[in-house]
C-alpha cells in the first residue's frame, strides 16, 4: 500500500500510466475476499484502474506436488504475466523490502543455493515469463521499520496476512524465530552485514555470468582447462536453456562424468559430451552403467526397473506428523535428507549401512550374515544410495536412521517395489 501511494504520487510528474493487479490466492476465505475488495477501493481513490483474478491454490499445490507457497507463486506469475500482455505493460513493481532480502537468503542457504541464488533479487530484473517485461523493486533497499514508519505518518491504510504469523510456513519460522535468535546473540547488525555480503556475492556472480556466456560464444578454451566454477556456470546455462532445473549435485554429475546419460525427469535423460555441451538422449526407462542406475526424483513422481526390481516414487506434501500405515514392498522417507539424485546399484564389498533403530553403520556384509541372507541372495539385492553414496535403502531391509520420518519433515519420499521372484523380507 505504501509503494501504491509513492507510485501514485509520483505518477504525473513522470507521465507514468499506472495499473492497480491483485491476486486472490484464496487461501483465507473471507479475509482474501476483503484484502481484494480493499485494494480495489484504494484504487478507486487514486483514480487508478483495477484488475483482480484468483485460483484454487491449495487444489493446484496437491495436484503438482507443491508447496503451497510455490503453487501461490505459480499462480500469481501467470495472472501478471496476462496482465502484462493484455495492457502492453513492461514494466511491474512489487513490494519486497530489506528484510525480504535478509529472509530469501536463509531460505536459499538452507536449500542449498550457489552464488547466484544467495545473492538475491535485484532492484530491477527481467520477469521469469518474459525478458521484455521488467520486475522493478523500489523498496528493496527499505527497511520494514521505515516503511511502517510512512505508512503511520502519511496515514496510510494497510491489511495484516494472518498467515504471516503460521509457524507451518518455513518462511515465517526464519522471521519470527532464526532471525531474532541471530540478531540478539550473534549479530546485531544483522540486516547490514548480510546485505552488504549479498552486494559482493551478486558482483561474483554477476562476473561468472559474463565468463561463461563469453566462453559460451567463443569457446576458445577447452573445457576442462577452465576454473570449476566457471565450468559449473556453463553447465547451469546449458540446464536452463533445456528448461531444466539447475541443482548442483545434477551439474556435478554432468560436469565429472561426460557421455553418461542422467535422467532429468520422467523419461528425458541429458549427458555432457565433455566440451561444455549438453545432449538429450532418446527416452528409456534406465540406463545401465557398471550395475547402476542414476535417478533424478525433482518431478512428482516415477517408475522404472533395475535388473529384475520394478519401483516407483512420489513425493508427497507431509500434512500431519501421523506415520503412514504399514504396506509390504513401501517404505516412506525424509524426501529432503535423501535428495534429488539417487543411485540404485547391487551391495558391494565394504558397504556401510545404519538400519532405523541402531546409533552406528554396520558393514552391510555383517548384518546379512547375522540374518542369515545367502551370498548369492546378497549379490542380487538392491541397494540405493544418495549422491554421495549413503545408503539409504536395501532391499529386504528395514530403512535407514538418518532418512526415516520426523516430526519436521515437510516432504515425504513414498519408494515402493517388487520382484517378480520373491525375496525372503528380513524383518
Amino acid at each position: 500500500m505504501v509503494l501504491l501511494q509513492v507510485l501514485a504520487t509520483l505518477a504525473s510528474r513522470h507521465g507514468w500510466e499506472l495499473t492497480v493487479a491483485h491476486f486472490n490466492h484464496r487461501l483465507r476465505g473471507r479475509s482474501s475476499d476483503a484484502d481484494e475488495k480493499f485494494v480495489r477501493a484504494a484504487a478507486g481513490k487514486l483514480g487508478l484502474p483495477f484488475t483482480s483474478d484468483s485460483a484454487d491454490v491449495k487444489g493446484l499445490a496437491k495436484a503438482e506436488g507443491l508447496s503451497i507457497e510455490m503453487a501461490a507463486r505459480r499462480c500469481r506469475h501467470a495472472f501478471f504475466a496476462r496482465v502484462a500482455k493484455e495492457r502492453e505493460i513492461k514494466q511491474i513493481a512489487l513490494a519486497h523490502h530489506a528484510e525480504d532480502q535478509v529472509e530469501l537468503f536463509f531460505l536459499r542457504l538452507l536449500r542449498g543455493a550457489g552464488t547466484q541464488g544467495l545473492s538475491g533479487m535485484k532492484l530491477e530484473a527481467a520477469a521469469p515469463w518474459d525478458e521484455e517485461v521488467r520486475l522493478i523493486r523500489p523498496l528493496l533497499d527499505c527497511a520494514r521499520e521505515q516503511i511502517v514508519s510512512f505508512a503511520q505518518e502519511a496515514g496510510i491504510r494497510h491489511r495484516e496476512d494472518a498467515s504471516n504469523r503460521s509457524s507451518e510456513v518455513l518462511r515465517n519460522r526464519v522471521r519470527h524465530e532464526l532471525l531474532p535468535l541471530l540478531r540478539h546473540r550473534f549479530q546485531p547488525a544483522l540486516n547490514k552485514v548480510l546485505l552488504r555480503q549479498m552486494e559482493i556475492l551478486s558482483a561474483d556472480a554477476e562476473l561468472l555470468h559474463t565468463e561463461a556466456e563469453r566462453w559460451r560464444r567463443d569457446r576458445r578454451e577447452r573445457f576442462d582447462a577452465l576454473p570449476v566454477a566457471i565450468q559449473r556456470r556453463i553447465l547451469q546455462g546449458e540446464l536452463e536453456e533445456l528448461k531444466v532445473t539447475p541443482e548442483f549435485d545434477l551439474i556435478e554429475s554432468l560436469r565429472t562424468s561426460p557421455a553418461k546419460a542422467i535422467n532429468v525427469s520422467h523419461q528425458r535423460w541429458l549427458s555432457h559430451d565433455g566440451k561444455g555441451r549438453l545432449c538429450e538422449r532418446a527416452a528409456k526407462r534406465e540406463t545401465m552403467a557398471e550395475g547402476q542406475l542414476e535417478l533424478m526424483l525433482d518431478a512428482r513422481g516415477g517408475e522404472g526397473n533395475f535388473d529384475g526390481l520394478s519401483w516407483q516414487w512420489q513425493r508427497v506434501r507431509a500434512r500431519s506428523a501421523a506415520l503412514p500405515r504399514f504396506v509390504r514392498g513401501c517404505e516412506w522417507f525424509d524426501a529432503d535428507r535423501v535428495g534429488t539424485q539417487i543411485v540404485l546399484r547391487h551391495w558391494r564389498a565394504g558397504d556401510r549401512f545404519q538400519p532405523i533403530g541402531m546409533a552406528n553403520s554396520q558393514k552391510l556384509q555383517d548384518i546379512f550374515t547375522n540374518l542369515k541372507v545367502p551370498r548369492r541372495e546378497r549379490l542380487r539385492r538392491v541397494v540405493a544410495t544418495t549422491h554421495d553414496g549413503v545408503i539409504w535403502w536395501v532391499e529386504g531391509l528395514r530403512i535407514g536412521e538418518l532418512f526415516k520420518l520426523r516430526s519436521e519433515t515437510k516432504v515425504r519420499l513414498k519408494w515402493s517395489w517388487s520382484r517378480q521372484v520373491v525375496l525372503n523380507r528380513c524383518k
